[in-house]
């Protein structure tokens, strides 16, 4: 089975954000039967104040030390923008060689931004 890592924005309207990856998780587990949603970050968003910079911090470090496990074949980028904790997870999955794969308009419009921009460096 192919393991997903669920990318959306958190900020912003947070309760709502955190009820759209929910929506996610559950499209994918009953329309996708060979696909497995991961968001462990959907976790600390609940165990974690955000507001604290060590908190923060300790959630950036559980997202960076399981995306380099090595068990995550492909980031889907979904939302109404790239944020920039986005912009972090799909650097690393850049680097790590996982498939990058925009889920809505904003995301492709945003990625193909991203992607001009490192090109130019």
């Amino acid at each position: 089975m192919k393991i997903v890592y669920i990318a959306h924005p958190i900020s912003g309207d947070i309760e709502e954000n955190l009820k759209k990856i929910e929506a996610i998780g559950r499209q994918i587990n009953l329309e996708e039967p060979d696909v497995v949603p991961f968001a462990h970050y959907f976790f600390d968003c609940y165990a974690l104040n955000d507001d604290i910079p060590e908190e923060r911090q300790r959630g950036i470090k559980n997202d960076i030390a399981l995306m380099k496990r090595g068990f995550i074949d492909e980031i889907r980028l979904y939302g109404d923008r790239i944020s920039n904790g986005m912009k972090h997870e799909i650097e690393l999955g850049v680097k790590l060689g996982i498939k990058i794969v925009p889920m809505t308009e904003a995301t492709k419009r945003t990625l193909r931004t991203i992607n001009t921009r490192s090109a130019e460096k």
